[in-house]
């Protein structure tokens, strides 16, 4: 769009007399204005009518027929934003006042008129010109925009009542997809878990145990979520390395494996920290792995770290691994004491004595259950008859052999449905082992 400046005003002269209008005419030739000329009051009234957007009127008064006070009167009416000003002698100081009252007449020139003195009056004239053009397209505009505000202000109750409805629905859905994708997830880990223990019958259940405990302790110990869920997974997974070695070294017993078979062994941790190291979000986790056979004393493997240098998460795993171990191989009446007692021989050389005061109190707790002493009796029933509470009082395996659900597992709605499924596509070969408390 042009400056204002640079707009073309129409510019109408009235005058009877033939000669003033050529010389008005020529006297302004160089200014950028469009002049339309008429030869009386009615010949100017109807140019007004037939030409839109005339900007500047100029008029004689003594004109034959309608005076120059009466057109300019009558000219305001047709085209009210015009700036008018009367061509009057000094004679005429009446009816120059009556077209400044009634004809709203911007100025007056004096006739004979001063050709400097009419150039500048023009200018002056069209910059006010453009002034009240320029102000009412910007009143036009703000006028527009209060509408469209007035119009966007009455529905914006609405329009926020929708978007809000429409943010919880799609928070409601991200919600549930990262609630399935976090169960899928847990479903996974767990399953990688049950694949370790398939490669030592006599160990089953066994990452589910420490992967407990490790948690436990990681509360009590005031961790973080972040870090817990860290321990928690490195915990399930911590056995990972050993799908790979070889059935007379699964066990672990140093004490009977020759040098080679020792450095073999001894692998497997690095082996489990290498085997998730590709998902980026097991990657803390794998350090876990990797260390959690370091001794508190330095004497472990694989890189000999000791005390503080090894990840807190590892030394909650490597007491927690030796106290579920412990307990499988030994279910007698005091196998948690047992337990205990065998840790502790170790504190300070293979584990952090700080972290026996958190540990301690939690296996007890839990592993209670696994030797009967909690007040419940167990019972053999089909999927179909489990009940939310109930506790799993022996592992639950599917046909093929794949761990389900392992020792003390609590029932929840999602658990018997698995189990009802798993019972319709790989039914295990007797019913569910539960504890209920005795009536």
């Amino acid at each position: 769009m042009n400056e204002p400046d640079s707009d073309r005003i129409k510019v109408l002269f009235v005058d009877d007399e033939e000669n003033i209008l050529r010389s008005l005419k020529r006297l302004l030739m160089d200014e950028e204005i469009d002049i339309l000329t008429a030869n009386s009051g009615e010949q100017g009234l109807d140019v007004l009518r037939s030409t839109p957007e005339i900007g500047l009127i100029v008029s004689d008064q003594r004109m034959p027929g309608l005076l120059g006070a009466d057109f300019l009167r009558q000219s305001r009416e047709i085209m009210p934003d015009a700036l008018r000003i009367m061509l009057t002698g000094y004679a005429d100081i009446s009816a120059t006042i009556e077209a400044i009252n009634k004809g709203g007449a911007y100025r007056y020139i004096s006739k004979p008129w001063d050709d400097e003195e009419m150039i500048r009056t023009i200018r002056d004239s069209l910059r006010q010109c453009r002034l009240i053009s320029e102000n009412k397209r910007l009143s036009t505009l703000v006028q527009k925009q209060n509408e469209e505000l007035k119009e966007w202000n009455s529905n914006l109750k609405s329009r926020v009542l929708e978007q809000t409805a429409s943010i919880r629905i799609r928070n409601d859905e991200l919600h549930d997809l990262n609630y399935k994708l976090q169960k899928t997830y847990e479903s996974c880990l767990t399953a990688f878990s049950g694949l370790v223990e398939l490669r030592d019958r006599g160990m089953e259940n066994h990452s589910r145990n420490v992967a407990l405990l490790s948690a436990m302790a990681a509360r009590n110990m005031n961790l973080s979520a972040e870090e817990i869920e860290v321990i928690k997974v490195a915990a399930l997974l911590h056995d990972i390395g050993k799908i790979g070695i070889s059935d007379n070294l699964l066990r672990g017993d140093v004490d009977k494996m020759s040098p080679n078979e020792v450095a073999e062994y001894r692998q497997h941790a690095v082996r489990g920290q290498s085997a998730i190291d590709s998902i980026e979000d097991l990657r803390p986790a794998g350090v876990l792995i990797r260390h959690h056979h370091e001794n508190f004393d330095g004497s472990g493997f694989p890189d000999r770290l000791s005390k503080g240098d090894i990840p807190v998460g590892a030394r909650i795993i490597a007491l927690a691994d030796c106290l579920d171990r412990t307990f499988t191989g030994n279910r007698v009446d005091n196998a948690v004491d047992i337990s205990v007692l065998a840790a502790k021989s170790e504190s300070g050389k293979k584990f952090d004595p700080a972290l026996f005061p958190f540990m301690e109190q939690s296996f007890a707790e839990t592993y209670a259950k696994l030797t009967g002493k909690n007040g419940m009796v167990e019972m053999e029933l089909h999927a179909n008859e489990l009940r939310e509470g109930m506790a799993v009082a022996q592992e639950v395996r599917s046909g093929t052999g794949i761990l389900l659900l392992g020792v003390g597992e609590n029932l929840d709605r999602g658990k018997i449905t698995a189990l009802r499924r798993y019972y319709q596509i790989d039914p295990p070969q007797k019913g569910i082992l539960v504890r209920v408390h005795a009536n």
